[in-house]
């Protein structure tokens, strides 16, 4: 049975932990392919988006994160203690953290709590960009350039970005350039920034909202973390097909 066949299988049987785990390396061919193709532009922009939760997906068990019977502990991720949920904007959500590149592909995504900020996120999402190449060798995780948004301006996240030799356009946040500049000289120099660069960060907003016109995406149903990145995940790949 092919990869695509057994996925539709097991979206017939309603087992979204085994969905999960087949989905991902798909996932990772059509990157690889797309990149073969040169279909993937390497400007990447990093962002995220919450979610709304139904009711029906509060509940899950905190001593029994999972079902032995049809999602083992060691599927598509581990699942947290919280699967995922938090309380922001007034009710229950989750929020996906996306990698996106200039060709709306996404590279990477990573679900947690609604009310867990960008920042923290941010290298956990850029260590999960790895795509294959067919002819062998290293897969490729470094991008050309990487766009976000000011809930990203923090130290951490420049010297991450300098210490990978990644190129990016992070505007900075103006408390955090008024603190500077009432240092003077030991505020250091201020980081650069190109406006007309910084106009491209666009794709991953419309990126966002294709993948929210899936209403299993949009409106979380899955109890389980797992699970709710399986419809992610499924989500994505029929986009790409």
């Amino acid at each position: 049975m092919s990869g695509q066949a057994r996925l539709m299988f097991l979206v017939r049987q309603d087992d979204l932990g085994a969905v999960g785990r087949t989905a991902q390396p798909i996932l990772r061919k059509l990157q690889a392919k797309a990149d073969a193709a040169g279909h993937i532009e390497w400007e990447v922009s990093v962002d995220s988006t919450v979610c709304r939760a139904h009711q029906h997906a509060a509940g899950a068990r905190k001593e029994r994160p999972y079902d032995p019977g049809r999602t083992p502990p060691d599927g598509l991720a581990a699942e947290p203690d919280d699967h995922a949920l938090g309380r922001s904007r007034g009710g229950l959500t989750t929020k996906i953290h996306l990698a996106v590149d200039a060709s709306f592909h996404v590279l990477a995504a990573v679900i947690t709590a609604g009310q867990r900020a960008d920042a923290p996120v941010f290298t956990e999402v850029m260590d999960r960009i790895s795509v294959s190449r067919i002819g062998g060798g290293h897969p490729r995780t470094r991008p050309d350039h990487v766009l976000a948004d000011r809930a990203y301006s923090s130290r951490q996240i420049r010297a991450y970005l300098r210490r990978r030799q990644i190129p990016h356009t992070i505007p900075e946040k103006r408390d955090q350039a008024r603190h500077c500049m009432r240092r003077g000289t030991a505020g250091g120099r201020p980081p650069g920034f190109n406006r007309e660069m910084y106009k491209r960060r666009h794709k991953i907003e419309c990126r966002i909202g294709l993948l929210k016109q899936a209403r299993g995406v949009a409106t979380r149903f899955d109890k389980l973390a797992v699970r709710y990145e399986a419809t992610v995940q499924l989500t994505l790949i029929r986009q790409a097909l």
